[in-house]
């Protein structure tokens, strides 16, 4: 009994004095918490829309001024043609147009029907259909409403039709295949780098490859070309199960879109190398992996809920996770069919983080290695 008493003494010893274990230990479970709690909503704010008013009267206003007004939306601006709808579709702009007929109001007071079209970027369908239900709920309590004053002789109808733009069928497939790339790359390259550099130290190979004539930089790139060359297969891979297998279509560039994936590529790589200079263990290195970057990539980038829709500290954090904006270029190239003249500002973005990762990964990498 002393001797086991002992060991585990021991072991709680052991932990306390790997302090980075004991922080992710106790540090992951409230990550998680605060995640899982603030970041998984199923309702919607502040989505931004668009209006296309044909009829310009005061009861087009007085609905617009009920949606704006709701908190679901936010009103991003007016529209005068149709022409300038997809543009805005594409740019990721506004999620919704509502189109009002002409002689909105004098159609619904004379004949008792008017007409509404709802617009909808349906890239994320769960998100296109609670808009247009949210706002189909509005327009009907404005028309019950307006049949209940008394000036209303018979009564009235507003009839909204619905268009779900990029995903007519709103299938979820379409969704969360091309979200699937981006969670898939960040765990092969990032999760699987660090633990390959971790386990080289741990077991002591790295003060071989210290003596060797290998350079710092000749050691990074002999431990991520392997996992650069598999996140590509499985980039193939995953093209090709979308297209046989699910029927997700591919709109746009495949230079564009390998272009891009290999940028993301770079990046998560570069953050593998980075937790691998702060981990002492593969043990550390993994929570650090799962609880630092693959539960945010899977939660603030927007695969499964809609960053808009989160608290506003939790949308600022998500600017700096890289899925989030690789996401956006690969929705927009495959199900849009969108080039660098609509996705240029997530390229740069995207290379900014890579080039600070990278030059940061490196700087640690040398002074751990000094």
């Amino acid at each position: 009994m002393n001797a086991f008493s002992g060991f585990v003494i021991k072991e709680f010893k052991q932990i306390y004095r790997d302090r980075r274990t004991l922080l992710v230990l106790f540090g992951m479970p409230v990550i998680m918490v605060l995640l899982f709690g603030f970041a998984i909503r199923n309702e919607v704010s502040s989505a931004r829309i668009a209006v296309l008013d044909h009829s310009k009267d005061e009861v087009t206003r007085s609905i617009i001024q009920q949606i704006a007004a709701s908190g679901s939306f936010e009103l991003a601006g007016y529209v005068t043609s149709y022409d300038e709808i997809e543009p805005l579709f594409r740019k990721g702009a506004i999620k919704e147009v509502v189109v009002f007929e002409a002689n909105f109001e004098r159609n619904l007071t004379r004949d008792g029907t008017a007409n509404i079209q709802i617009i909808t970027d349906a890239t994320d369908p769960n998100l296109a259909n609670l808009l247009q239900a949210y706002t189909s709920r509005i327009i009907q309590d404005y028309t019950t409403s307006l049949n209940q004053e008394e000036q209303i002789q018979q009564k009235a109808g507003i009839r909204p039709a619905v268009r779900m733009m990029y995903n007519p069928e709103l299938r979820s497939v379409n969704l969360f295949v091309p979200g699937l790339i981006a969670v898939i790359l960040m765990l092969i390259s990032t999760l699987m780098t660090s633990i390959s550099i971790t386990r080289e130290k741990e077991m002591g190979n790295m003060e071989i490859l210290l003596v060797s004539p290998l350079k710092p930089y000749h050691i990074i790139i002999g431990k991520v070309l392997p996992y650069l060359v598999l996140s590509v297969v499985n980039v193939i891979s995953i093209l090709i199960l979308a297209d046989l297998v699910f029927g997700v279509p591919f709109e746009g560039s495949y230079i564009l879109f390998f272009l891009q994936a290999m940028l993301f590529i770079v990046t998560a790589l570069s953050l593998g190398v980075f937790i691998s200079t702060v981990a002492n263990n593969q043990q550390t290195a993994m929570m650090i992996s799962l609880a630092g970057l693959l539960l945010p990539t899977v939660l603030l980038s927007g695969f499964i809920f809609p960053v808009a829709s989160m608290p506003e500290v939790l949308q600022w954090i998500s600017h700096v996770i890289p899925a989030k904006w690789f996401l956006i270029i690969v929705r927009d190239i495959m199900l849009k069919g969108s080039g660098l003249a609509f996705l240029w500002e997530e390229t740069l973005i995207l290379m900014g983080i890579t080039l600070f990762f990278i030059g940061l990964s490196l700087k640690k990498f040398n002074v751990r290695l000094q």
